[in-house]
């Protein structure tokens, strides 16, 4: 890994971890609400143009430990469809931030944070 990886992580359509559920149509948003009546679901919505966005999920990625029967993980790219960050944002009933975390309960946002304040640790506060 060179020292922009590390900075900022690997390409975003990279998923080494093998974490990542990615949201691209309305369907996916779908089933995620409904996912979420029977366990917790994360969302993360990232620009893959900011810098920061680009640090927040790296962060997530070094740090994620979280078993997948504990809490579902989503991201979203919100440049390429926005229309469904949008969606979202209205959905769940919060403003519009990138990046910016979700956690969704019983098909209603119950945590949402952004920037600085994506970590693993406040995730695994709220689940």
């Amino acid at each position: 890994m060179n020292f922009i990886e590390k900075l900022f992580g690997k390409k975003d359509d990279e998923d080494a971890n093998g974490i990542w559920n990615h949201i691209t149509s309305t369907d996916d948003l779908d089933a995620l609400t409904e996912l979420s009546k029977d366990q917790p679901v994360v969302v993360f919505k990232h620009s893959t143009r900011c810098s920061i966005s680009s640090m927040a999920k790296n962060r997530v990625d070094a740090s994620w430990d979280i078993k997948e029967e504990e809490a579902k993980l989503y991201y979203l790219d919100l440049i390429q469809y926005r229309p469904l960050s949008n969606l979202i944002a209205e959905r769940f009933n919060v403003i519009h931030e990138s990046p910016q975390v979700i956690i969704v309960k019983e098909g209603k946002a119950v945590y949402h944070n952004s920037h600085n304040g994506i970590t693993v640790e406040a995730i695994k506060e709220v689940l």
